[in-house]
């Protein structure tokens, strides 16, 4: 099985029927976790697993593959009082589940684009530019989230199609700067330090970074890329808890 199918198949044994009956056949031994909601190695996710509400499901919308790493953006119903929209990723070693990020953020219903967190193209297309477009959203992350400089951002993000799901921002640079503005003014600069990861899949980048919002967060964004522009981004905004039930960070 490629590491696509074993993140797939995985998933919907630990969050489907199996449960954490699923934990011995899927998670290594010394499983690493990252994530808020449980503890260290297989045991923390086995109670976590155990203690899932009833009504706790998970929809997948989104999978990319990079060598080790997979990456799933979906949808968690049953966690808090609303969906909530998360991206995982997971690091494959010997055909089980080794280690664990992830960054999950409320649905939210009405967008200033009209689209939501997660709709948009599923489908990877054009493998052969995987390596292209991680350059030039590499690029982009080096020169704008982190240089902060907006100058050249018509060198990377298309001026005709710039497809928008961050629920806070309309379409096109006009949506993104004018919610940049506003954040701005609420004290919550876009302020990226550091990409932790890059994860390219055909048209389909992750950044997975660390900054501030207002508060110490991790960001997550992913970008879809055609003809050398970046035309559609999504994203999850999570602020870093101040104690975490493990001592591996967020990172």
């Amino acid at each position: 099985m490629s590491n696509r199918d074993i993140v797939v198949a995985a998933v919907r044994d630990l969050f489907g029927t199996a449960g954490a009956e699923a934990v011995d056949r899927w998670v290594a031994p010394d499983y690493r976790q990252h994530s808020a909601l449980a503890a260290d190695g297989q045991d923390g996710l086995r109670k976590l697993l155990e203690n899932l509400p009833t009504g706790f499901s998970y929809d997948p919308v989104r999978v990319l593959a990079d060598g080790d790493l997979v990456a799933l953006h979906g949808i968690y119903h049953g966690i808090g009082t609303q969906p909530q929209v998360a991206f995982d990723i997971f690091r494959v070693a010997d055909g089980l589940l080794a280690e664990h990020w992830d960054g999950l953020t409320p649905q939210v219903n009405r967008t200033v684009s009209g689209r939501s967190q997660t709709d948009g193209p599923t489908t990877v297309t054009e493998p052969g530019k995987t390596e292209d477009n991680r350059a030039l959203v590499s690029d982009f992350a080096r020169q704008v989230l982190i240089g902060a400089d907006y100058g050249v951002l018509t060198d990377f993000i298309s001026t005709t199609e710039y497809d928008q799901h961050n629920p806070e921002a309309a379409d096109g640079l006009d949506g993104f700067g004018a919610a940049a503005a506003t954040w701005a003014g609420q004290g919550k600069n876009l302020d990226y330090t550091t990409v932790h990861k890059t994860i390219a899949d055909g048209d389909f980048v992750l950044l997975q970074s660390e900054g501030t919002f207002g508060v110490p967060v991790v960001y997550y964004d992913l970008f879809r890329v055609a003809d050398g522009k970046i035309i559609e981004h999504w994203d999850v905004i999570a602020p870093i808890p101040d104690k975490l039930p493990h001592d591996n960070g967020v990172f």
